[in-house]
């Protein structure tokens, strides 16, 4: 096995780079031909997540959507719900209604589908009705003469109480007076009062008798005048009496009609019931309330309390929930996305108005959230959007848990403000929630999270590609057949449905697969369509699905070219020809935005007599990430188990890439970084004619790397402006074969022998290639080849432990033995 994967490896023929669509098998002429596609391409396991999350009705069993950008999870979500919501039964409504016994506390109240909108409609009317009604009745000549009749009876009873006074005071000579501070008792003589000085004339007897009859009469004065506030109590309270008799009789028709319509709902005969006690409670608030509004300016300075309006509000409906509005009809459970899950948005808000400076709210200022809107159905939100929201992932997932909406600001939520404000009643909840997002997202909730899993027990997992073959991709023109319909665009010929599939072969990195990114699919057909409009064609051919990919580049190759610039101008150091000991190009892909590129750097290494530490400049300055740090110390287990097995490793060696600054990172460079070290320490020079990308592990493998279409096609780019020699190519993973969809004119370079791609399964392939010289097997004794790349290393290594021995051996130094260190 090892001699045969010693074997230099043959380029790679043209054919094998890019796999053509065979439009042959595409049995149709245009894609106006094709019937519309029903469920989104490719995502059979995702469909049938969303499906059985929709029909089980169990708690927890809410629905997470990931899947990378564009695969159609919305899409898909909303036509599977939106089918299945058309089938079941459309919500109640909620009404919220003022509380008599506890204002602040508005009652919600469930009522069957329509009946909320009804039921506000006539308590609006209602309120309208007593507006009028109310002043006319307490206007009318009945009223006026049934409380005139009362004002005459109490002042009939008064008046009769002082005649008989007067009369009985009259029979003794003595008269009632009416003075400034009351009534008085005074003697008379001959019809007229006796004056004090005339009084004190008489005889004393005499005195003594009047006296004695005025105190009499005077007792008898005090128990009437004693008797008046009692009678006036008493005119009150039969005014009060009419005024609730007349009211009674003003508002029980339009009450009882009301009754009559909602005789099947309990609960609202018992809120009618409430309203009429209250109406005849407040009997007078309403009279006054009429009466400012029709002297304005009276009124204001005579009222005290809330405005004319206001005071009517208590009367009307909130319709705070329904799923029917207008005169349209609700069918089927509701689906509702809510495309900005704030904390109001999400579980409502109570609103405010400012008055005279204050802030003041009611019950009918209280608003519906996403939750109240898709209670009964079906609630879609972005999972990053709704993360980036304060308190809204908290707040989601306590209705969840509770089962119940409760209304609250953030504020007090964390008990922040003590303002006495409306505490809305709480509405159970029983919908749907599904969230969509990626699956970065997803896995971090599910680690971080405990409360998540138990919430959002069913993921739908989409996938961003699918397999390619004769049925797949008679699918994927169906697709595109219906995206064009959708979007009013020419119909798509053969070529340009063979086009698409190549190209979204080369999205999917997989000659054998085909990116299924919606969006992404989407937008080259419309800018097709663009291209092809512009020349006035009527039908979408490969050329403009060319055009277009082409346009796609070059809006956003800028810092690409800019780039590659920088090397051909000798600014950035990279060698196309010639060879050089511990240097090698390595590839890399810069991605920016959604356009990415292949960008070749320089690797050096540099060798030395050391304790065996491998140094990543790039990690030693923090530009390193992880990934490629660990493909640097496995260079270290690479060469301790396959080099100098009989003595310790003694070599001190560094690696870098060279004028990197913005960081590092992946390992799909530590087998050009092998090489470069294995050049040093063989000093054998690598051809720089050739590039390498491909990650190791510690047997010596080459394995499969990303991005390797755009890490070819880079260094074709540099060598193309220098001129192709036919001697230089690239080195990538063997495995990677699959994954080549190379742009037409490498193809075409490779088929012209200018260019050539080696696939490489070992370091030994890869280091003959490089360096024109064989790596090198051991024989039968453990030795390898005199003059091979592993010999020399080999016998490099040996040297750098032996100098190493020789450095820690004993020696005297001025009289006394010293142990020597390296």
């Amino acid at each position: 096995m090892a001699e045969k994967t010693s074997l230099l490896p043959e380029p790679l023929s043209a054919d094998s780079l890019h796999q053509d669509c065979d439009i042959s098998q595409l049995d149709f002429p245009t894609t106006e031909a094709l019937e519309d596609l029903g469920d989104v391409v490719g995502q059979e396991r995702g469909l049938e997540a969303i499906r059985f999350a929709a029909a089980i009705d169990r708690p927890g069993y809410n629905l997470f959507v990931l899947g990378p950008p564009g695969t159609g999870k919305h899409t898909s979500v909303r036509q599977i719900l939106k089918a299945k919501a058309a089938g079941e039964p459309a919500p109640p409504d909620w009404v919220y209604l003022h509380n008599f016994e506890t204002p602040h506390q508005p009652k919600a109240l469930c009522l069957p589908r329509g009946q909320g909108r009804i039921l506000e409609a006539e308590m609006r009317g209602l309120v309208e009705e007593l507006r009028t009604a109310v002043p006319a009745a307490f206007e009318s000549e009945d009223y006026r003469n049934r409380r005139q009749s009362l004002e005459d009876a109490a002042r009939e009873q008064q008046e009769r109480a002082f005649q008989a006074l007067r009369e009985k005071a009259e029979a003794q000579d003595i008269a009632v007076v009416r003075t400034p501070l009351g009534f008085a008792l005074a003697p008379t003589k001959d019809g007229a009062v006796v004056d004090p000085q005339a009084f004190g004339k008489l005889p004393e007897q005499e005195r003594r008798r009047i006296e004695g009859q005025i105190q009499e009469l005077q007792g008898e004065l005090e128990a009437i005048v004693k008797r008046i506030p009692v009678w006036a109590m008493e005119q009150r309270d039969a005014l009060r009496t009419l005024n609730r008799e007349i009211m009674a009789q003003t508002i029980d028709q339009p009450l009882n009609r009301l009754k009559q319509r909602f005789s099947e709902l309990p609960e609202v005969l018992a809120h009618l019931n409430a309203v009429r006690q209250d109406l005849l409670d407040h009997l007078h608030m309403l009279l006054q309330i009429e009466a400012s509004a029709q002297n304005p300016g009276m009124g204001g300075a005579q009222m005290i309390g809330p405005r004319a309006g206001d005071a009517l509000k208590r009367y009307r409906v909130n319709l705070f929930a329904s799923q029917v509005w207008g005169d349209g009809e609700a069918t089927g459970a509701p689906v509702i996305y809510e495309d900005n899950p704030t904390l109001q948005n999400l579980i409502g808000r109570v609103e405010h108005i400012s008055e005279m400076g204050a802030l003041t709210t009611d019950f009918t200022l209280i608003k519906a959230g996403a939750l109240h809107r898709a209670n009964g159905g079906y609630l879609i939100l972005d999972i990053r959007k709704l993360l980036t929201q304060p308190f809204a992932w908290d707040a989601l997932k306590r209705a969840l848990k509770a089962g119940k909406l409760r209304i609250e600001s953030a504020g007090q939520m964390l008990s922040l403000i003590t303002t006495v404000s409306i505490e809305p009643a709480e509405i159970p909840l029983k919908a749907k929630i599904v969230l969509c997002g990626e699956p970065l997202l997803y896995y971090l909730l599910s680690s971080h999270d405990p409360e998540f899993s138990t919430l959002f027990k069913v993921a739908a997992d989409f996938d961003g590609s699918m397999p390619r073959d004769g049925g797949a991709e008679l699918i994927f023109a169906r697709m595109l057949a219906t995206m064009a319909r959708r979007e009013g665009l020419r119909a798509l010929d053969r070529g340009a449905v063979g086009r698409m599939i190549e190209r979204s072969a080369r999205m999917a990195q997989d000659k054998e697969r085909m990116s299924i990114e919606l969006s992404a699919i989407s937008d080259l057909v419309q800018e097709a369509d663009f291209f092809a409009g512009e020349a006035g064609d009527t039908v979408i051919s490969a050329r403009h699905v060319e055009a277009a990919i082409d346009a796609q580049i070059r809006r956003a190759d800028r810092l690409r070219e800019r780039s590659y610039e920088m090397i051909e101008r000798g600014f950035v150091f990279l060698d196309t020809e010639g060879a050089v000991v511990g240097q090698v190009n390595g590839l890399s892909v810069l991605q920016l935005g959604t356009f990415s590129f292949g960008r070749p750097s320089r690797i050096t290494a540099r060798v030395r007599l050391g304790a065996g530490k491998v140094v990543d400049i790039e990690r030693e300055v923090d530009l390193g990430g992880p990934l490629h740090s660990k493909g640097v110390l496995i260079l270290s287990a690479y060469l301790a188990s396959h080099f100098a097995l009989d003595r310790p490793l003694s070599l001190s060696a560094s690696l870098v890439f060279e004028q990197s600054y913005g960081g590092v990172d992946g390992d799909s460079a530590s087998s050009a970084e092998l090489y470069a070290l294995l050049s040093a320490l063989a000093e054998i020079p690598i051809k720089q004619g050739l590039a390498v990308t491909g990650s190791v592990n510690q047997n010596g493998q080459v394995q499969t790397i990303g991005g390797v279409n755009e890490k070819i096609e880079g260094f074709f780019d540099i060598c193309k402006r220098r001129g192709l020699t036919g001697a230089q190519g690239v080195l990538i993973p063997a495995s990677n074969k699959k994954h080549l969809m190379l742009r037409r004119e490498v193809v075409e370079a490779v088929r012209d022998g200018r260019f050539s791609i080696y696939p490489i399964e070992t370091i030994d392939q890869g280091i003959a290639l490089l360096t024109g010289k064989p790596a090198g097997q051991r024989d039968r004794h453990g030795r390898f080849p005199e003059g091979s790349v592993n010999g020399l290393v080999e016998d490099r290594l040996a040297d750098f432990a032996d100098a190493r021995r020789r450095f820690g051996a004993p020696r005297e130094v001025a009289g006394r033995t010293e142990q020597g260190d390296v």
